[in-house]
């Protein structure tokens, strides 16, 4: 089994470049007398040997990145050479590059772990991870051969078999999301109107994938609306072409009795308009038994369904789908010559369509980049726990002692993204000593009755104007902890809790009481809310000048804390190639959930597993009465769904930070109650028991060993260890302890 730190450095990838140098790095080992000290000039000789034999069989393969030229057999040895700077940078974590002897090496804390057999199954790995990026790049390159009937019958053979599979990257889903919906768009009868979609799932493998086409006209989105949509059922024994109905904002409005009585009385209604020729206009549909499978079979209006093992041919096929979309045209023509009748539901939605799981983990690399290039340099998966906590609950508190970049990240990270302070996307406020009430947040009324707007309110203003609402706003509240935030930030920590969905955005009560208002402000005012494009992250210092925060805080948001900065970081020897800003939409950070319930169909493995821990851990808490409520589990479920879907961190290096940063902050005092959570905390972080009872009186061995960094060894949740370790001698040296002491 390979090491930890070798099992994941694929695990992001935008190009081949970083699997093609390791496999050159092993075939120079292979040959040069297992030499774990590789020439710069051998390795990069290996590289493009690779890129110009794949290219000269004809092959799909990555285009060089140098602009003059686009073709690896006029590429030169000392190009090869310079791009190889990339992606060693990109491994930095387990190589070293000594610029002096031109030699690649491994780090010598992975160099102890080598041996033939590991070195084998690094091998096998890259190869795996190889093959799996070259068929994207070959089912991208699929022309004019498309055969329905042969993709078709591809995704009921092999679906099943691909779900006990890996999901990121999977060329399944490039050819739901990509292929199939390039190759419908070329059929004479579908055109510029229509948007086709594909999906195999957000994250996790669907239990029911689809290819869906939807006329603009009426819907954008298979949330709500009338659409043609081909359905697998659950067993892959089964796909149904249907003319269906979307079922997500419905249910989410209405609830699902109202919303189900809705599909039923628009099914009744569509069957009577339309001729549905060769269609069957009955309720059995076959998908599966529960959920969201259910949803689809009770809106579908009418249906064909074909069989595994006797799909018909092409000509087939493609005359069913020219005779369902004739029947949905004459549906739209008929909406679109009609008023809508009052009952019928209107939700706006993105025109965007849903997240594509896949492009995250390139922007999160892209915003990592972006800030290295400018000279910073911040913990490992840092950045990545940024976004997660942002995902999760747009507010988000930095800890750390005064001096470690927490206000420079939050612009740097608020930069990467489009958001400066030019174009008013990012607003630092520096918090005063003295605020004791929102006003200086949100505004007041002056003596004539005027409001006069705060810093924060003029921000909400401008991020809810209509043409404002795709992209991000970041608001960093600079010290915060200067003054009680209690005091001047209630407001806003109970507007956060009124979060719903609205018209497919997520809108809160509104932030000033409208009737204190004169008629000239509340128009500008008096609706004024907190949007979802809007980002406050606050950054505290922790030592004993500044005010604690209360569990009414730290249930609210996500607590990230770096002390452990390493001063010798030094800028790179040579200049990276210019980062590109990405101009993100706000689709980007925005939550998508709210309640368990929107990610318990898809994700409930995953919200009983993480559950279950919170149980065991509520039962340790119990003693000092600081366990953890619902909102606190669902926060954290949805940090674990998201970090799922993106494949952005382990899952136990993403339970590992929701430890650190919604458990840990809860717990403080001098008791030995306290002492003893801290152990059996330590427990379940090193994933191994420990004599509770023995190390009552003197847990110094236990700290000791972490702070000389050897705890973090085999830690199951290492950053959590560290800061129990921490905890513990503080609360054994000063006998007092608390989450939030430097």
């Amino acid at each position: 089994m390979l090491p930890n730190e070798l099992s994941n450095i694929f695990r992001s990838k935008q190009k081949s470049y970083k699997m093609v140098l390791v496999l050159s790095l092993i075939d120079e080992y292979e040959v040069n007398h297992h030499n774990l000290i590789f020439p710069l000039n051998k390795v990069a000789e290996r590289f493009l040997a690779y890129y110009r034999h794949r290219s000269s069989i004809g092959n799909p393969v990555d285009a060089p990145p140098q602009r003059e030229t686009s073709s690896w057999n006029d590429y030169t040895l000392a190009q090869t050479r310079t791009l190889l700077k990339t992606p060693i940078d990109a491994l930095s974590s387990i190589f070293e590059f000594n610029n002096d002897q031109q030699t690649i090496t491994f780090k010598s804390s992975i160099m102890d772990q080598l041996n033939d057999k590991v070195i084998q199954e690094l091998k096998e790995y890259a190869l795996n991870e190889l093959d799996s990026y070259n068929n994207q790049l070959t089912s991208n390159e699929i022309g004019a051969a498309f055969s329905l009937q042969n993709t078709l019958t591809e995704i009921l053979n092999s679906y099943l078999h691909a779900k006990t599979q890996t999901f990121a990257n999977h060329p399944l889903g490039v050819l739901f999301r990509q292929t199939i919906p390039e190759q419908l768009r070329k059929l004479p009868f579908i055109d510029d109107n229509y948007k086709i979609q594909g999906s195999i799932g957000q994250g996790n493998w669907a239990n029911i994938p689809w290819i869906a086409i939807m006329d603009k006209r009426i819907t954008g989105t298979t949330q709500q609306g009338q659409y043609i949509v081909y359905l697998f059922s659950e067993d892959m024994r089964n796909v149904y072409l249907t003319l269906a109905q979307g079922v997500t904002l419905p249910i989410k409005e209405w609830g699902r009795k109202e919303a189900y009585q809705y599909f039923e009385q628009k099914v009744t209604e569509m069957r009577d308009q339309l001729p549905l020729e060769s269609m069957q206009k009955d309720d059995n549909i076959h998908l599966t038994t529960s959920g969201l499978g259910r949803d689809y079979q009770v809106s579908t209006v009418a249906y064909m369904r074909y069989d595994q093992g006797s799909i018909p041919n092409d000509e087939q096929l493609l005359a069913d789908l020219e005779n369902v979309m004739n029947n949905y045209k004459l549906y739209v023509d008929s909406l679109t010559q009609e008023p809508v009748e009052e009952n019928e539901p209107t939700f706006e939605y993105e025109e965007l369509g849903p997240l594509d799981p896949l492009t995250v983990s390139p922007r999160v690399e892209q915003i990592k980049a972006f800030i290295e290039q400018r000279g910073f340099h911040y913990p490992t998966g840092l950045i990545e726990n940024l976004y997660l906590s942002l995902k999760t609950k747009p507010f988000v508190i930095l800890a750390g002692v005064s001096g470690t970049g927490k206000t420079k990240l939050v612009k740097l990270f608020a930069e990467a993204l489009g958001a400066i302070g030019s174009n008013h996307q990012f607003t630092l406020i520096p918090v005063r000593p003295d605020w004791s009430d929102p006003s200086d947040l949100l505004g007041y009324k002056d003596l004539s009755g005027a409001f006069r707007p705060g810093l924060l309110a003029e921000v909400l203003v401008d991020a809810s104007q209509p043409e404002n609402q795709h992209k991000p706003y970041f608001i960093c509240l600079d010290e915060m902890n200067l003054a009680r935030v209690e005091y001047y930030f209630s407001d806003l920590l109970s507007i956060i809790e009124t979060q719903e969905w609205n018209n497919n955005r997520i809108v809160t009560s509104p932030l000033i009481n409208q009737d204190s208002l004169r008629s000239e402000d509340q128009s500008i005012y008096g609706d004024l809310y907190l949007p979802d494009n809007v980002y406050l992250i606050g950054t505290v210092n922790m030592d004993e000048t500044t005010h604690p925060f209360s569990k009414k805080v730290l249930d609210r948001a996500n607590t990230i804390e770096f002390n452990y900065i390493n001063l010798q970081q030094y800028p790179n020897d040579h200049r990276a190639e210019q980062q590109e800003v990405i101009v993100a939409e706000n689709q980007f950070l925005r939550s998508e959930y709210l309640q368990l319930v929107d990610v318990y169909r898809d994700y409930s493995d995953l919200v009983h597993k993480t559950t279950e821990k919170l149980v065991k851990i509520n039962h340790i808490l119990e003693e000092i009465h600081a366990q953890v409520g619902f909102r606190i589990r669902d926060s954290i479920c949805f940090y674990m769904v998201y970090n799922q879907r993106f494949q952005l961190l382990t899952e136990d290096e993403a339970f590992d930070l929701q430890l650190l940063q919604k458990i840990l902050p809860r717990v403080q005092g001098s008791s030995l109650s306290v002492k003893r959570v801290l152990l059996q905390l330590m427990q379940g972080a090193l994933g191994k028991s420990l004599v509770v009872n023995d190390l009552i009186e003197d847990a110094s061995g236990l700290y000791q060993k972490w702070s000389s960094s050897q705890g973090e060894e085999d830690a199951r949740h290492p950053q959590t260890g560290r800061k129990i370790a921490f905890m513990l001698r503080r609360l054994e040296e000063d006998g007092f302890t608390s989450y939030w002491l430097s």
